[in-house]
């Protein structure tokens, strides 16, 4: 069982150098009313699938709302914190800007020991919209969630380098490195608070406005059989030496994220589908116990969770998303509110 500890109040001793987990003293106005209602945006996890989080953001825009508030986990984070620093347009022309060999050209592998992708390219594409952003200096107050390697800790990263704070919350255990801040090491926060309300009203939101990537799945990889690469194999498997061997030579992200022709899991999806189970129950336990007052489910289970190429397919996601769930959203939030 997790250990859900929110370092968001009192971190003491225990607080990461750089970065800390401090309530923001207050919304930006943006030229409007700062005594109005406070609406808030809690940006879920989902790998590719997030990139639908721009295409709610643009909708949610064009009938006059806009978070004075934002909290993002993992995808959400990346596209909550360049909305909140200013850069939707830039992490929006990425997006819809990677094709499936950037993509793999960005995985690199890792040798550490750690993880199977170090994430310095990643980190390096990252850091060109927003290195040396400190979250605290946004004009909107922003947070990322990550877990706590080694104790579970739940930590709301609001302080601090906004480049490490969001690679913090999307380091998927495993998969990409853990990220050390100060003397801790930290990793994905879906595995504590996948859509985070939560945070949202600690940020001082009255209203929060939960965006959901997993109502209708749960991620996995693309199946993508390679039937001439595994022909000779009793099973239908290529060996990973070869798979490994294959991917180096022609500088792609390894197969071993497919699954094998019959389906069965090999020790990367089998990692991630078991991340994913612990997430769903997560999700529908936090969700239950600190519902949002409004919330965006997406649909769409067929964009995979490394199909980042395909941003296209779900930013329109999201603004369909958004648009049905518009009628829920001015039902709970007042106009007035929305609008500013």
């Amino acid at each position: 069982m997790f250990s859900l500890v929110r370092k968001s109040f009192d971190m003491s001793e225990e607080r990461p150098s750089g970065l800390s987990a401090t309530p923001a003293s207050g919304a930006a106005n943006d030229g409007r009313t700062p005594s109005r209602a406070k609406i808030g945006l809690a940006l879920g996890s989902g790998a590719a699938r997030g990139w639908a989080h721009i295409g709610v953001l643009r909708e949610l825009a064009d009938h006059g709302i806009f978070p004075d508030v934002i909290a993002g986990t993992s995808i959400g984070a990346v596209v909550g914190g360049c909305y909140a620093a200013g850069k939707l347009d830039q992490i929006e022309a990425f997006a819809r800007s990677l094709t499936k060999r950037r993509v793999f050209a960005l995985m690199d592998l890792s040798f550490s020991g750690m993880s199977l992708i170090s994430g310095e390219r990643l980190k390096t594409a990252l850091e060109q919209e927003v290195k040396g952003l400190q979250i605290e200096d946004l004009p909107i107050p922003f947070a990322a969630v990550a877990t706590e390697v080694g104790t579970g800790h739940e930590i709301w990263l609001q302080r601090g380098a906004l480049d490490l704070a969001i690679r913090a919350s999307y380091a998927l255990p495993g998969i990409f490195e853990p990220v050390r801040v100060g003397d801790r090491y930290l990793f994905d926060g879906a595995l504590v608070n996948p859509v985070p309300v939560t945070v949202c009203r600690a940020l001082g939101a009255d209203y929060v406005i939960g965006i959901n990537m997993a109502a209708d799945m749960m991620y996995r990889s693309k199946v993508v059989p390679d039937q001439a690469a595994s022909a000779g194999t009793s099973a239908g498997v290529r060996p990973f030496a070869s798979r490994l061997g294959s991917a180096l030579e022609n500088g792609l992200l390894p197969r071993y994220f497919e699954r094998s022709v019959g389906g069965a899991p090999n020790v990367a999806t089998a990692m991630v589908d078991a991340f994913n189970i612990v997430q769903d129950r997560i999700l529908r336990s936090r969700l239950a116990g600190d519902p949002p007052d409004a919330i965006v489910n997406t649909r769409g289970n067929d964009i995979g969770m490394f199909d980042f190429h395909r941003a296209d397919e779900a930013i329109a996601m999201g603004r369909d998303a958004a648009k049905r769930a518009l009628p829920t959203i001015f039902a709970h939030i007042p106009v007035a509110a929305a609008s500013g």
